[in-house]
């Protein structure tokens, strides 16, 4: 294929229909968008955040022979990492990526533009598009399964009535103390909670032993935990006492609980609760490298030739 063949662009106002068209067969790789929001659909949020560009939102359209793929990431707060929202249309089994390649490529140019890192997307294992990501130098860092709990779902009383509240600056540095301690390092690089995140803490001994990250949305409630495996026992009530602090919420839309692999020992907490495993999916990360700017020095002879040294009129 041609270079004729292959481009990609940033979207505009032109290409609204094609976007109204292609959303619809979009794949999600921001999970905590896709369990809280609409996403797709005239008012879903993936065509929204075109007809209304937020800061930070970047939108590019690629074209390869006839095939046309959209993709989206957001970089927050100018961090280092930027979340890849969507890819539009859906891989077919069977089907040519190279526009899929395209975009991924794209994507990884534009945010090296604005200082990104790290790419991350979140993807279910048995989605076609995970061998082409592999393709675009993305490499699985997590593997996660998302968990849950319908309204009105089964609670097991508990024994222990425990609290937990919504956290606070004052929380900020005993947060990063659980996380340093909990988070494999691989991943410590790749998923730091935002300061500016809703979350709910539960403290024992003047310390953070267990955070959630909090976020929440129109079709249900998202929650990443981070539990200090010296509580393992009281995992149970905590997770109890989490579904009391959300009470008024969860009696009306879904609550969802991201689990990472080195996260199973809590899952019969969760069983016991009410939740119910759903898909599996893999975190995937593609590194920028940053480029460096050399020097561009004359040489000294060029430089004299250019501006010829006059000659001193006395000795």
């Amino acid at each position: 294929m041609s270079s004729r063949d292959t481009d990609a662009r940033p979207v505009g106002l032109v290409d609204i229909p094609l976007v109204m068209r292609l959303t619809d067969a979009s794949v999600v790789l921001d999970s905590a968008l896709a369990f809280t929001r609409d996403v797709r659909g005239p008012n879903g949020a993936l065509l929204t955040s075109i007809l209304l560009p937020q800061r930070g939102l970047h939108t590019l359209l690629a074209r390869s022979d006839k095939q046309q793929v959209i993709g989206q990431f957001r970089v927050k707060n100018d961090e280092p990492r930027a979340q890849i929202i969507y890819v539009a249309p859906g891989l077919e089994q069977g089907q040519d990526d190279t526009a899929w390649l395209q975009i991924f490529d794209a994507m990884t140019r534009e945010a090296g533009k604005h200082n990104v890192h790290a790419l991350i997307a979140e993807i279910e294992e048995d989605s076609t598009l995970f061998e082409t990501m592999r393709t675009a130098g993305f490499a699985v860092y997590a593997r996660q399964q998302i968990w849950r709990r319908l309204p009105h779902a089964y609670q097991h009383p508990t024994g222990n009535l425990l609290e937990v509240r919504k956290k606070t600056e004052a929380d900020f540095t005993s947060i990063q103390s659980l996380f340093a301690t909990t988070v494999p390092s691989l991943l410590q690089q790749i998923v730091i909670p935002d300061d500016d995140d809703d979350g709910l803490v539960y403290r024992k001994n003047n310390r953070v032993e267990a955070y959630f990250t909090l976020i929440e949305g129109r079709n249900g409630i998202y929650l990443i935990p981070y539990l200090h495996d010296d509580i393992s026992s009281e995992a149970p009530d905590i997770f109890a006492a989490v579904l009391r602090a959300l009470n008024q919420r969860i009696d009306k839309v879904p609550l969802y609980m991201c689990v990472r692999r080195y996260q199973d020992w809590f899952t019969m907490s969760l069983r016991v609760l009410g939740f119910e495993p759903g898909p599996r999916q893999a975190v995937m990360v593609r590194h920028l490298t940053a480029g460096v700017r050399h020097a561009r020095f004359k040489s000294v002879e060029a430089d004299l030739q250019a501006n010829p040294v006059k000659p001193p009129t006395r000795p």
